[in-house]
This record gives structure tokens, C-alpha cells and sequence, in this order.
């Protein structure tokens, strides 16, 4: 199973037949600069992914701000973007890997393994001075054919049922300030699930915007992990997108498993009769 690909080596595989690539760059503010950014430039054969568009469903009352789309909508969006079964699929964004990682997290979740984040995404692409194009790709119909894990999902009823149970571990990638409650910039309500614990996304890269060390990530979430194993734990966040770079952090750390709740804290406080915590947790 792939997690992350450098820059060096996507350059030399990125005009082999079976490769596809993404532009995931997003900014939640400004929904429409990810593609203003890619057609500005973007790596040579890739094609836009819009996290609104194509990586979500449109929100409902009761969903969080980006729930997926159906299994069967996904597929045949990846068809029409060229990926076949034997595809090797690699996501770039920005730097943070936070948009990559909802894609490639996605591709998992339909059964395609052969799925890759770019570790430093495009600011670390064109530091090295790797080629840009403008052309958009006209991609031949691919014939991928999605074998769906629901055991990677989890919804509000299984976070509910977890909260005290010791096998379980929620773990939210927010801000240490959203997660607290001390600020909500975005949902309604400001707090996370009671008994979650944080471990804010942005602590998973170092400087240069890449991932780091498989070691040093395994140290760093022994603490929130504590006693559970990883295939208890819960990545949520804001709307499930962030949640999906601490889980690929986790793939890449050795330590696999753990299930996305896609509709995440703002999903959660939708409900007045889902308990709310505030500060930190023991």
C-alpha cells in the first residue's frame, strides 16, 4: 500500500502510461483559488480535483460541511478522469497534504491501494525547479471498478458509543485552540467530542512541508494513542478532510487502521443532544 511519493521520484515515473495525477489544492475561504492556482500551473498531466465538487457531496441539514459522495458517484468520477484498476494515483496540494490526503484517503476507502500523496506538494516541486505545465489533460475513460471498505468509516453513532469505552480512541487533528473551544472560526458551536484527544495535522510535517520521519510520527501519537491500538483510534476534524492526513500520518508511522468519522465536529455539534467537552483532556 503506498502512502507518500517524493518529488524526485514523481518526476521520473510521471509520464509512465499507468500514472495519474491530482491538483488538490483548496483554500476553504476562497473556494475557487485551488483551480485558479493549477491553471496558472501545475505539474505536467495533472488534473484538477475540487475537494466541493468532486471529493464531496453536497452538504445536507444533518451532514457536516463535506460529506462524501456515494461510492458509485466517486467511481465514476475517477473513470472519467482516466483511472483504471492498475492506475497508480498520486495527490498533490499545497504543502500540508491536508486536500492530498482526502483523495488518497477516498481512493483506500473504494478498495485502490496504489495511491500516493506528493510529500511537500507543489511548493516543494517548484523549489526544486521540476517542470509546470498549463494544458489540461483530456484523460480515455478509465474502467476502475470501486470494491468498497466500509470498516474504514465511522459515523456519529459508533463516536457516540465510543465516548468511555477504552478500546476506543478519538483523536482530532483541529487546531489545539478549536479543539478546546476556546475558539470556532467556522462551526456553530466551539468544543470537540468528550474524551477526544488532540493531535493538530500541522504537527505531522516539519519546516520543509514534508512528512516526517516514520519514527518520530510513531513517537508523537504513542501520546494520544495512549494504551489503544491504532485500529481504535477515530481521526475526526472540522468536516472530515484534515482527519484523513493524520490517518495517512498514521499509515505512514506503522500504525494502520484507524477509521475516518467523515462528518466530523461540524456533523457533531449539528445535534443539541450530542454531548459537547471543552479545554483540555486528561
Amino acid at each position: 500500500m503506498g502512502t507518500l511519493i517524493q518529488a524526485e521520484e514523481l518526476a521520473l515515473r510521471m509520464d509512465a502510461a499507468a500514472v495519474r495525477i491530482f491538483d488538490c489544492r483548496f483554500e476553504l475561504a476562497r473556494p475557487d483559488a485551488g483551480r485558479t492556482m493549477y491553471a496558472a500551473g501545475h505539474v505536467p498531466g495533472a488534473m484538477y480535483a475540487d475537494l466541493n465538487v468532486d471529493l464531496s457531496a453536497p452538504p445536507t441539514a444533518a451532514s457536516g460541511r463535506h460529506p462524501l459522495p456515494s461510492p458509485a458517484t466517486f467511481e465514476a468520477w475517477l473513470r472519467t478522469r482516466g483511472v483504471n484498476r492498475g492506475s497508480v494515483v498520486v495527490a498533490c496540494d499545497d504543502g500540508n497534504a491536508a486536500y492530498a490526503s482526502r483523495l488518497w484517503w477516498m481512493l483506500r476507502w473504494v478498495g485502490h491501494d496504489e495511491a500516493f500523496v506528493l510529500d511537500g506538494g507543489m511548493r516543494r516541486w517548484t523549489a526544486l525547479g521540476l517542470p509546470t505545465d498549463t494544458r489540461v489533460p483530456t484523460p480515455t475513460p478509465g474502467d476502475f471498478v470501486a470494491r468498497l471498505r466500509p470498516e474504514m468509516v465511522a459515523d456519529a453513532a459508533q463516536v457516540m458509543a465510543g465516548i468511555g469505552d477504552g478500546a476506543i480512541r478519538m483523536l482530532d487533528a483541529r487546531g489545539p485552540e478549536r479543539y478546546r473551544g476556546e475558539v470556532e472560526p467556522i462551526d456553530p458551536v466551539a468544543g470537540h467530542v468528550p474524551g477526544a484527544r488532540n493531535h493538530p495535522f500541522t504537527t505531522n510535517l516539519g519546516l520543509d512541508g514534508r512528512f516526517l520521519p516514520a519514527s518520530q510520527l510513531k513517537a508523537a501519537l504513542a501520546g494520544p494513542l495512549g494504551e489503544v491500538a491504532p485500529r481504535g483510534a477515530i481521526a475526526m476534524c472540522g468536516s472530515g478532510v484534515t482527519a484523513c492526513q493524520l490517518l495517512l500520518a498514521m499509515e505512514h508511522a506503522g500504525l494502520p487502521g484507524g477509521r475516518l468519522y467523515a462528518g466530523s465536529w461540524s456533523e457533531w455539534c449539528r445535534d443539541p443532544a450530542r454531548p459537547v467537552a471543552r479545554g483540555a483532556e486528561p
